[in-house]
């Protein structure tokens, strides 16, 4: 695991440090039309003069291997080599897709993330996952490849709208959920109103960090942060499919977490009571995602792609207690469609 995480106002000098040592040939920038607009300016002081900025559309409808392909001939058609450097500009989309250009680009090139959503700052940029959806499932293609620093300004964060705020918080939350009761416990009843994100970040940032030391290709521990994602991924799958239905990949967390909780009480997990500890909770931060009932059972069998299956069984990580995370646990796709009948009846 890599120990290359700046956080705080030292974040982009560090990067700029890192750009400047010998042996470095080329700088590019990956930006979608979002944050080239927002956020390359506060980027552009840091880096060398001469550099390349790639700009692709905004949105996770991009995260495909079309737009891979315009990154790596844009890459090519300037000549960059392996010793080059990709910065990736932005949130969760452009983390997951930059990073996985630059795992294959060449067979490796190196790469450094500036995370610029709360959803990239603590989940996304950490912990070497890339990734692109395919045949409308998420991250469906991808590897595990370490970028060479993940530099995180939390001022960048003062360019989300309070929807995209809320879809990372989802992510702070899940790590509460799965290994700090304390913090829940405390945070729960201060939720956004956060005057300095950068403790929040820092401690969201160790508890990743922890977890993905022991287990960095997600053979063990680190399936705990999949927690939400099971469902919370299938639930964004299929809406992602309807024209114009398309949610953040934060508001199906906080769906997922709250489905999967309801799934911990029902294999004699969690308590009543923590659960809708869990539910008031989010539903005082997220607005409800609408579906019908009648497609319950759609949503769930798309859990049958999750990445972390083994064969026919879907293995999904539980609660044993606000706090305790527990993965690999078997769930059946009747139980997925209930718990979502479930979230619907809220």
């Amino acid at each position: 695991m890599t120990d290359a995480i700046h956080i705080g106002p030292e974040a982009l000098p560090a990067l700029a440090a890192l750009l400047s040592r010998p042996g470095t040939t080329r700088v590019a920038v990956l930006a979608d039309t979002n944050t080239a607009r927002l956020c390359y300016h506060a980027l552009k002081p840091h880096l060398p003069e001469a550099h390349l900025l790639i700009e692709v559309p905004a949105g996770e409808e991009h995260k495909t291997l079309a737009t891979s392909e315009r990154v790596w001939s844009e890459l090519t058609e300037h000549r960059f080599d392996r010793h080059s450097v990709l910065v990736c500009l932005g949130g969760g989309v452009i983390s997951d897709l930059g990073s996985f250009c630059a795992a294959l680009y060449k067979r490796g090139m190196r790469c450094a993330v500036v995370p610029t959503t709360l959803l990239a700052q603590v989940d996304a940029a950490i912990g070497g996952k890339t990734g692109v959806d395919f045949m409308g499932y998420k991250n469906h293609l991808g590897v595990f490849q370490l970028p060479e620093a993940v530099c995180i300004d939390t001022a960048f964060l003062s360019t989300l709208d309070p929807r995209e705020l809320r879809a990372g918080y989802a992510e702070v939350v899940k790590h509460w959920l799965i290994a700090d009761a304390d913090a829940f416990a405390e945070q729960r009843h201060q939720g956004l109103f956060v005057e300095d994100w950068t403790p929040v970040v820092r401690e969201s940032v160790r508890i990743k960090q922890h977890i993905v030391a022991q287990d960095p290709t997600e053979k063990g521990p680190r399936k705990l942060l999949n927690f939400g994602h099971t469902v919370g991924h299938a639930l964004e799958s299929y809406l992602l499919s309807q024209a114009g239905r398309s949610i953040l990949h934060g508001e199906a967390v906080a769906a997922g977490i709250i489905c999967e909780s309801w799934l911990s009480v029902q294999k004699g997990l969690l308590s009543e009571r923590e659960l809708n500890q869990i539910g008031t909770f989010l539903f005082s931060v997220f607005e409800k995602v609408q579906f019908v009932t009648l497609e319950t059972q759609a949503i769930a069998e798309l859990a049958l792609q999750d990445k972390k299956n083994q064969g026919s069984t879907i293995n999904c990580t539980l609660l044993e207690g606000i706090g305790r995370g527990v993965y690999d646990q078997p769930v059946s796709v009747a139980e997925i469609a209930d718990s979502l009948r479930y979230y619907h009846r809220l």
